[in-house]
């Protein structure tokens, strides 16, 4: 018999293996969901729950631990993803501030060259960092423990690598974990593909906080306002004050008490939790009208901390403005004032915290804040812009080598700078004595080198047409002042003194606060002056001042002028201070002097206490020719 193909039924026939495989299938796996060996889903049969639990634990520690470090970390976990700036002389800032040890990315900071730089990180940022760290951290998981109860636990991390997905909501943190692992006991086993842990955090709304913080301040500048606040309450910026001696302030006292004011004023700050209306109420100083949505936010700045304090005028350490009024032929003044005005860079950084009642849960971030000439940097608008490195100072093209050696010619270490015109740039230091770098191309411009211990000097060059530059450093001694007085120790105050030519040199301590003073070899012109407490009455006066002026009409135009006449009052004034002693002398320090002694004694003669202006004139003309006399030893 010859079988033919017949179509018809061989479709017949599959159609039946195929329910027969299904059949088979549906048996198979029925079999074994009631024996318990397979899960469908996150579930898992009662007796593996305990090893699944633990596992879950695990997940959801990491996940706290990574939301801790975001907290901590300005909302970053991987920092060293940002580009390291390590700050400079010129700007204390790095990219990262180091509190408690702990790396804090900045999230505005001006980089070393001075540009304005934000690294603000976005949520979706910090879901991925917190992804990423999770993934990383749950192949950790420690599952020994659980085979002391029989547990066998499989993760395949090797076939499958975790993949986690992270949502940050105002209220909490769920993480989806996605790979496979596989539970046994006692002839039953669960393998489970997908984990989700959700754990209670604010960091959501801690995130919203800082965001709204930070761009206030771009905005408003309102921490620099509180600092340029601080700075006229701290320190002396503009005034006028009647006294017919010098007034005198140690730069580094007032840097250290601005520092701290600083530190406790930016400590008193804080925010307005709830709905408010600027309009609708009075702002309390301290209060920095943003909706804190009920979280505790604190704002930071230590006294320890990045930081730089520049003030001019200057005299090295010294801040002196000379009274205007007691020099011989000013007599129709009538009285003695001084008026003064100086002017401040500060920079310091400021950390603003977020946290919870409690402290159990801290979002932070630092921010740069800038004080440039009295006044609040410009407010940073949209991209990064400059902050003030000068234009000169971006195109370094021309390679210099920098020598620099003291009188010895031994090798000085020294910091360098580039003057051209008003702009100074800052090169670099160099290293047994030398540095090559680029510098800005400029026609008689002057190498600047500064050194601890070592008199400041310049060095003129065209950078244009020559390359390298040698410069000996003076060597710098602390000197122990003495006074006599007629020769007797001298205890009271006064104003000493050391005078160059080229200002380099010069040096004014106020006696007997400060005691030292740095010198080098060199001429001097030394003066001394002394005051001592007065009860001077000045009466009040009407003084007459007369000026020509153009002449109107015709007369005009052949230069003709008359005579204007207009009249000051003087209100009464009394003296606390007046000039009771002193003398100047021209004298050339030698370096074997200041090697060989330990201090500089200096005897001056008496003046009369002045009873009335014209004897405190007469002081001043009898300070000329009083004889000062100058010995080291």
């Amino acid at each position: 018999m010859i079988l033919k193909y017949n179509g018809v039924n061989k479709r017949a026939q599959v159609t039946v293996f195929v329910i027969v495989a299904i059949v088979v299938v549906v048996a198979v796996l029925g079999f074994l969901f009631l024996r318990g060996n397979i899960s469908f889903g996150s579930g898992v049969p009662a007796s593996l729950e305990p090893a699944y639990n633990y596992f879950l634990n695990c997940l959801e520690a990491d996940t706290d631990s990574g939301v801790d470090i975001l907290g901590s970390q300005g909302g970053y976990i991987y920092t060293e993803e940002l580009i390291f700036d390590p700050g400079s002389s010129y700007m204390p800032f790095s990219s990262e501030l180091n509190f408690l040890g702990n790396p804090v990315p900045y999230w505005y900071y001006v980089s070393g060259n001075g540009i304005q730089k934000e690294q603000i990180p976005s949520r979706n940022l910090m879901e991925e960092h917190l992804a990423k760290f999770v993934e990383d951290k749950i192949k950790s998981c420690d599952f020994n423990v659980l085979a002391e109860e029989g547990y066998v636990v499989e993760a395949a991390y090797t076939v499958n690598e975790p993949k986690a997905s992270v949502q940050i909501g105002d209220s909490s943190v769920e993480v989806a974990l996605d790979f496979p692992l596989v539970i046994s006991k006692s002839g039953e086993s669960a393998t489970v593909r997908s984990h989700n842990v959700k754990v209670n955090s604010q960091l959501g709304k801690f995130y919203d906080v800082a965001r709204e913080i930070y761009s206030y301040e771009q905005d408003s500048l309102f921490l620099e306002n509180y600092g340029v606040d601080t700075l006229n309450a701290y320190a002396p910026v503009t005034g006028v004050d009647i006294s017919c001696s010098p007034k005198i302030w140690a730069a580094e006292n007032i840097s250290s008490e601005l520092r701290k004011g600083i530190e406790e004023n930016t400590l008193s700050l804080k925010t307005e939790a709830g709905d408010y209306n600027l309009k609708d109420k009075e702002r309390e100083y301290f209060v920095v009208p943003i909706n804190s949505k009920g979280a505790n936010v604190q704002f930071i700045s230590l006294a320890d901390w990045p930081y730089t304090f520049e003030v001019e005028p200057s005299e090295g350490n010294l801040l002196v403005a000379s009274p205007v009024g007691n020099q011989p032929g000013l007599g129709v003044l009538g009285f003695c004032y001084v008026a003064y005005h100086y002017v401040y860079n500060v920079r310091y950084p400021v950390l603003v915290q977020i946290y919870s009642e409690g402290g159990e849960e801290v979002f932070q971030f630092p921010m740069a804040v800038l004080i440039q000439g009295n006044k609040p940097r410009q407010s940073l608008n949209g991209t990064a812009v400059d902050l003030g490195l000068p234009e000169l100072c971006q195109y370094k093209v021309q390679d210099v080598q920098v020598s620099v050696y003291d009188s010895s010619l031994t090798p000085v270490d020294a910091d360098i700078f580039f003057e051209c015109l008003d702009t100074q740039c800052p090169i670099g230091k160099t290293t047994d004595g030398k540095l090559s770098a680029k510098f800005p191309q400029c026609v008689n411009g002057f190498i600047s080198a500064k050194a601890k211990g070592y008199v400041n000097s310049r060095y003129i060059i065209s950078t244009t047409k020559e390359s390298q530059a040698e410069m000996i450093l003076d060597k710098s001694y602390e000197k122990e002042i003495v006074l006599r007085k007629d020769g007797q120790i001298f205890t009271g105050n006064a104003v000493v003194s050391f005078i160059d030519k080229e200002g380099r040199r010069t040096k004014t301590i106020y006696y007997p606060e400060q005691k030292t003073v740095e010198l080098s070899e060199g001429a001097y012109n030394i003066v001394v002056n002394t005051f001592s407490e007065s009860t001077l009455k000045l009466q009040a006066t009407t003084q007459e001042y007369c000026v020509d002026v153009p002449k109107g009409g015709i007369g005009s135009l052949f230069g003709a002028s008359e005579k204007q006449c207009y009249t000051t009052q003087v209100p009464e004034q009394t003296l606390t201070s007046a000039l009771s002693g002193g003398g100047k002398t021209n004298y050339f320090v030698l370096e074997s002097e200041l090697k060989n002694s330990n201090l500089v004694e200096m005897n001056f003669q008496s003046l009369p206490l002045p009873v009335n202006l014209e004897q405190l004139q007469q002081n001043y003309n009898l300070l000329d020719a009083n004889n000062l006399e100058v010995m080291f030893r």
